[in-house]
């Protein structure tokens, strides 16, 4: 396998990215990489032999216009993007802005025939031990169509197929109540658009506090809503995980039974870690692309990677394609 790693994309930049992969090496010697940035912060690299080191002179902010960044050749990202088309590369990943990233891969590596816009997509954790669900869109995109909501509904069971080995995945529109007609215009006209679908198992409406229970496979979304669900679920995460720590903490009692639960206890806290997802695909476009938290640190970045790993293993974009066309 071939990898290109945008190493200063993100809120951290290189301290998110070198010790990121770094703790990926350990795991994998049967990658190539192709490392790009300021060759004076990657220099501790230059002496692995399946690295690359490839240089770039800018880095783009996380809130620069995606016209603008394609401008920008000399940036991280678009070195990048093109070191990945030249070196004929299998995985490229960023932690750097989603606009960006989205044009660069939209415009340079470009969409499967047929798609008429890719959505970014990942896997959640349920209270079901081993049953996890994928989101799209969670943020590729601020606006959709009625009939891109249903790709991504079909993009969605194609890769829940894929990765998990379920062949009549479980379809949920998300919304704000289960009845037909309740949800925002856009939900209401790809109801019935769902509904009618061939292609997909189309279950209803479902609102968000529910597809964590595990009854659902693929929970369908516009991006901006997509991404308000994702922040959200990882927010509710992290303080529900900061609440039980401060309710230990209250008195020697308290702390005694922790002792005696803390097993479960860590187990519910690293199933629920956002960290552990593992950045989002871009489905849709013409190669494995992920996107990495914008706030990542180490362990999320490597979770990024691990994620890269396993979609390129599993021959996801071929795979995609044979099924989208079937």
């Amino acid at each position: 396998m071939k990898f290109v790693i945008d190493m200063m994309g993100g809120d951290n930049g290189v301290k998110a990215t070198i010790s990121g992969t770094k703790e990926f090496l350990k795991k994998h010697n049967d990658i190539e990489l192709f490392l790009i940035g300021d060759l004076n912060e990657l220099s501790e690299f230059k002496d692995y032999p399946n690295i690359h080191l490839v240089e770039s002179k800018t880095v783009l902010k996380m809130d620069v216009d995606p016209m603008t960044a394609l401008k920008e050749k000399d940036s991280s990202l678009m070195v990048a993007v093109n070191t990945y088309l030249n070196e004929k590369c299998d995985c490229l990943i960023s932690a750097g802005s989603t606009g960006a990233l989205l044009s660069a891969a939209v415009f340079k590596i470009k969409r499967i025939e047929g798609i008429t816009r890719p959505c970014l997509i990942t896997s959640f954790p349920t209270i079901k031990k081993g049953k996890k669900f994928v989101v799209c869109d969670l943020g590729a995109n601020n606006a959709n169509t009625k009939e891109e909501l249903v790709q991504f509904a079909i993009m969605g069971s194609i890769y829940y197929s894929i990765l998990y080995k379920e062949n009549n995945p479980k379809v949920a529109l998300l919304s704000n109540g289960t009845e037909e007609e309740k949800g925002s215009p856009l939900c209401k006209e790809t109801y019935p658009l769902l509904k009618d679908s061939k292609s997909i198992n189309f279950v209803g409406n479902i609102e968000a506090r529910d597809p964590l229970y595990g009854n659902i496979d693929v929970l369908v979304s516009d991006g901006f809503t997509g991404n308000v669900f994702l922040k959200s679920v990882e927010g509710t995460a992290k303080i529900m995980s900061q609440m039980i720590k401060d309710a230990f903490k209250r008195n020697i009692f308290s702390m005694i039974g922790y002792l005696f639960s803390k097993k479960g206890i860590v187990e519910m806290k690293e199933k629920m870690d956002y960290k552990n997802v593992g950045g989002a695909l871009l489905m849709g476009v013409n190669g494995v692309v992920i996107k990495a938290h914008g706030s990542s640190d180490t362990k999320s970045f490597l979770s990024a990677l691990e994620n890269g790993y396993n979609l390129t293993k599993v021959d996801i974009v071929n795979k995609f394609k044979e099924e989208l066309f079937k």
